[in-house]
């Protein structure tokens, strides 16, 4: 079976945030593979045990990004594919999915495209399903186990109201939370495999396709105002005393 898992880069989750020139600035905090991400992976690896086949991981992104993707083949995928293009420095949730969707296709399409639920930055979790319309293929969401069989694949979703079980004929996009399973730990085979490979970077002009229009108006960021909280403790010789200031001090600030 082809799989083919969408990975992110981001910003670690320890980063500390602030706005700056109105856009979200993290500092020099270190990029890592998205957490939920890693479960993603980790989803698509024991497909491949349980059904054979192979797995690609798929990112966008910057040039740094192929650390997230050499993260993913130290865990056990056979290869990997960075998409990589100034004109996708901004890129929203549905250009993210039309692009994924190109280089999907340019691979050749895959019987399952995993995703994690969301990412650390956005948050947002709709790129997957965004992704699936686009293929055209069933969505299903928020997968806490995954079962193939007879050309089609059952999952457990985790939702707040309890467990769902929903069914669909592959090929299909799938996102996994956490109950998929922890992430494997790289190897030390699979480390030095990844630090070899020699991973492709695919331009917009490599997947025939403009880079996507923003949808979605981005809005001007503002750190919070800074809270000072002054305190002032009244003392006194006894309980009444200290009552009496109290009371005088609630006067004078017109508190009352």
């Amino acid at each position: 079976m082809k799989i083919i898992t969408c990975i992110k880069q981001v910003p670690d989750s320890e980063a500390k945030i602030k706005a700056e020139n109105g856009q979200i600035n993290y500092g020099e905090s270190p990029l890592v593979i998205n957490p939920f991400d890693e479960y993603a992976v980790e989803g698509a690896l024991q497909q491949k045990e349980a059904q054979g086949g192979t797995v690609t991981a798929l990112c966008i992104g910057p040039e740094s990004a192929l650390n997230a993707l050499k993260h993913a083949l130290a865990m056990g995928a056979d290869d990997a594919i960075l998409v990589s293009d100034p004109a996708l420095e901004n890129l929203d949730t549905l250009g993210a999915a039309r692009i994924l969707a190109a280089a999907i296709q340019k691979i050749g399409g895959a019987e399952m495209i995993v995703f994690g639920r969301q990412t650390l930055d956005n948050g947002a979790g709709v790129t997957p399903a965004q992704t699936a319309r686009i293929l055209g293929v069933p969505m299903l969401g928020l997968a806490g186990s995954i079962q193939v069989k007879d050309g089609g694949v059952t999952v457990e979703r985790v939702i707040e109201e309890g467990k769902q079980i929903v069914s669909a004929k592959l090929p299909a996009v799938v996102s996994v939370v956490q109950s998929i399973g922890e992430p494997r730990y790289p190897s030390f085979m699979g480390i030095r495999k990844a630090s070899k490979a020699v991973i492709p970077v695919w331009t917009l002009a490599d997947l025939g396709v403009a880079a996507p229009a923003p949808v979605v108006t981005r809005v001007e960021l503002m750190n919070p105002p800074v809270s000072v909280a002054a305190c002032e403790i009244i003392t006194g010789e006894s309980p009444a005393e200290i009552a009496e200031k109290l009371a005088d001090k609630i006067l004078a600030e017109k508190v009352l």
